[in-house]
């Protein structure tokens, strides 16, 4: 099982673009590269699965055991001919005092070689200690090798070079210049999505190009070859299908509406969903659909296309009034809102909450977060507190009195610092992000739900063609 972890000195050292360039030029050779990233994360991981041609995983400690995250590796590693893991932030960074959840403690638990990407701007003799700091700091991880990034030109690399050999003997696997066409647009949530742009494809080529030629491949691939056996639950990674009739489940994807899991996609399919795509900017009609699923993305900056598509809005709204089971998160929070204001313009959105979307120059939730169920969700259940996480620049404001929440907000701050997740009829909206895994499938409670609620209109519908004379 081929495998290696990029990791950093600190975060913004460009191994975001290092990764997608490693990606896709592993993939230009006709490599199988399976990608990962570690912690939340919907943006990186578009990029990684552009590049790659596979879905990217998300690898969590506060969302997932140990265990899981070995096995669900092992289950998606196995296939491939080289697994990427792109860390967070900085090799030894994390939550916890100890490094029990930093990018070390992952490299660790999947025995995968670090590969250290250092940002070397300004950099000449003082690269070593760094290096050699970051070796002695614990040495349980294997430093497999460095890249080098944004060199100043060929006798940068060539000092830098000569020092990393004199006083280290970390090899050197790339050196990759400064240029301005390794870099992704980025905004308030960091990245841009890969699926917000045409040329996203041309980038990641680019960036597959130049990387490719500044990265010694089959030293690389060398390093990653040289991890060793990883032991896993095959029985506990498999995804099992559970039984009952299928129902169909609209998913909102398209350029605004982007933030999705690969492991709670497979999770809605396995749990007996058929996901019918709807795109929120174009499509004038809400499919014949038992259910609905709206996730998190930029909605903001295509509030005008959304308030125009009102054919749209208003029959998502009249679905909801009637009964139909949706799932909202963050994003599908703000779209399924009274307006939404943003630089000065306020357009109107579904208007099925009776609240105001308003966009801030600063994060008001951001990070992980714990909720304590209400008791008032349509369709949870069983745990009564778990784990998830937030990322938004909005409030939702001017809600009325007597509005009902499905959590308790116990570390995070949802929609007003105290509650998350607004309950209307069989609609949740919430800002938290939720993630089937860790125990808490709310995957396949939601189909469940919707399943339940499918029957009933069902048994409604024959009991009322039994009643016509």
């Amino acid at each position: 099982m081929s495998r290696f972890l990029i990791s950093a000195a600190h975060k913004s050292s460009g191994k975001t673009t290092i990764s997608i360039g490693l990606c896709a030029a592993l993939r230009a050779r006709g490599r199988v590269v399976q990608p990962f990233k570690k912690g939340p994360d919907y943006i990186d991981p578009m990029w990684l699965t552009l590049a790659s041609g596979r879905p990217c995983r998300n690898l969590d400690f506060y969302l997932m055991e140990r265990e899981a995250i070995r096995d669900l590796f092992g289950r998606y590693a196995e296939s491939a001919d080289v697994s990427l893991v792109e860390g967070n932030k900085g090799l030894y960074d994390g939550l916890e005092l100890d490094g029990s959840s930093s990018n070390a403690a992952l490299a660790e638990l999947l025995g995968a070689p670090v590969v250290l990407v250092i940002d070397a701007r300004g950099m000449t003799r003082g690269i070593a200690p760094l290096i050699l700091g970051y070796q002695a700091f614990d040495r349980n991880i294997c430093i497999a090798g460095v890249i080098l990034n944004n060199l100043g030109g060929s006798r940068h690399e060539g000092k830098l070079r000569a020092v990393i050999e004199h006083y280290t003997d970390v090899p050197v696997l790339g050196a990759v210049h400064y240029d301005p066409r390794l870099r992704i647009v980025e905004r308030h949530l960091g990245l841009m999505p890969s699926n917000e742009s045409e040329v996203a494809t041309r980038q990641v080529a680019e960036f597959g190009a130049l990387v490719g030629a500044q990265v010694d491949l089959d030293k690389l691939l060398q390093a990653a070859e040289a991890a060793p056996p990883l032991a896993w639950n095959r029985a506990a990674a498999v995804a099992n299908s559970r039984p009952g009739q299928r129902v169909r489940i609209g998913l909102v994807r398209d350029k605004a509406f982007g933030f999705y899991y690969a492991d709670d996609i497979d999770a809605l399919r396995a749990a007996g969903a058929e996901l019918v795509p709807v795109d929120a900017l174009t499509d004038p009609h809400l499919p014949e659909v038992d259910g609905l699923v709206i996730g998190g993305g930029f909605p903001e900056l295509f509030m005008a296309e959304l308030e125009a598509n009102v054919s749209l809005r208003g029959e998502i709204r009249s679905a909801v009034e009637a009964g139909l089971p949706v799932y909202a998160e963050c994003g599908g929070l703000m779209y399924l809102a009274r307006t939404m204001t943003w630089h000065g313009q306020t357009r109107d959105m579904v208007g099925i909450i009776p609240g105001d979307v308003v966009m801030h120059e600063k994060p008001v939730g951001r990070g992980y977060v714990r909720l304590k169920e209400t008791g008032r969700s349509p369709w949870q259940g069983g745990r009564t507190e778990w784990r998830a996480h937030e990322f938004h620049y909005s409030s939702l404001e001017n809600l009325p009195e007597g509005v009902e929440f499905a959590y308790e907000v116990v570390r995070g701050h949802g929609i007003d610092g105290r509650h998350d997740g607004i309950v209307y009829k069989n609609l949740l909206a919430s800002y938290t992000h939720l993630r089937s895994v860790g125990g808490y499938d709310w995957a396949g409670r939601f189909v469940a739900f919707v399943r339940d609620r499918a029957a009933t209109a069902g048994d409604a519908a024959r009991m009322a063609r039994l009643a016509k004379p």
